[in-house]
């Protein structure tokens, strides 16, 4: 017995195979239609990246040009190019105070960023990794303080450092940038625990390590470029932070030091040029302030796009 193996007909419906036909169900078929799409919506992308960038690198570079005019160059236009380079005038604002305002922001930076890298970290670790009763209360807890307006706690946190008799003082400044900071730090570092592997975990808890070397000398390292990012994120928000200096920073008496931050500084610089016009030292000092940021994220560009986006490719 013999059986037949003539394929059967596939129904076709009308217009297809048949280029720019319309077909049965949907538009008409264009060829190279995606493609001009896709090109049209890369120039338009472009074409807005350039301008923004033109809007942010042209203020940039008045800014660093002007530090190097005269107050009558300043007061003319805008676009004129400086007739000397004397670099004589940031040593003159070093010495109006930015130094000083310079080395204090340091001083606080350089403990309430990594404590607060620290602490974030190891809290949005726990709440990513382990399930306890009250696990998305405290998450939740810790979102809502990043939508808390700081300008509604100001009061009470001059009140609540004054009687820990922190005013004026840099552990007090550190304690409040940190709490600060946290809420976004957890937010950001919570889903970027999430996106890391179990298996690892899984097996390092097996091989007998304890929870505090698993976090460590394990999930730490793997969580590097999150770090990187929002570490960076937090050194921008502390450096140009003003309001909470200035309600913290203030000498409480005539024998107390003027521990003002940078951008109390500037802001002190500002006022003096209604006395005597020092444009230029204005603008150096802008120019200072400006400096190590603008290095910081431009050597930590490629990194700081690898931490925010690896989230979302994992």
């Amino acid at each position: 017995m013999t059986t037949s193996s003539t394929p059967i007909a596939k129904p076709t419906t009308p217009g297809d195979g048949v280029p720019g036909r319309r077909s049965g169900r949907g538009a008409p078929l264009r060829p190279g239609g995606r493609h001009t799409e896709g090109v049209t919506l890369n120039v338009f992308s472009h074409g807005f990246l350039a301008v923004w960038a033109v809007l942010i690198v042209l203020p940039l570079l008045w800014l660093v040009l002007s530090s190097f005019k005269t107050d009558a160059q300043i007061g003319g236009s805008a676009l004129s190019w400086p007739t000397t380079w004397d670099f004589d005038v940031f040593r003159r604002a070093w010495e109006k105070g930015i130094g000083d305002y310079f080395l204090n922001t340091v001083i606080v930076l350089v403990f309430s960023v990594p404590l607060t890298m620290l602490l974030g970290s190891m809290a949005a670790y726990v709440l990513a990794r382990y399930e306890f009763p009250g696990n998305r209360l405290i998450y939740y807890f810790f979102v809502g303080g990043a939508m808390f307006p700081v300008f509604l706690a100001l009061v009470p946190l001059f009140f609540m450092v004054k009687r820990l008799d922190m005013l004026n003082s840099y552990q007090g400044l550190i304690l409040v940038y940190i709490a600060y900071s946290m809420p976004f730090t957890v937010f950001f570092m919570h889903s970027f625990f999430r996106t890391l592997p179990t298996a690892v975990h899984e097996a390092a808890v097996i091989d007998g390590a304890s929870h505090t070397r698993v976090f460590f000398q394990v999930m730490l390292p793997m969580a590097k470029p999150g770090l990187l990012s929002v570490g960076i994120f937090n050194t921008l928000g502390q450096w140009n932070q003003y309001i909470l200096p200035s309600v913290l920073m203030q000498p409480q008496s005539g024998a107390d030091p003027e521990r003002y931050m940078l951008t109390q500084g500037l802001i002190q610089l500002q006022q003096q040029q209604g006395y005597a016009t020092d444009l230029p030292v204005l603008f150096a000092g802008v120019t200072i302030a400006m400096i190590p940021m603008l290095a910081v994220y431009l050597s930590f560009q490629r990194q700081v796009q690898a931490g925010l986006t690896s989230a979302t490719l994992k």
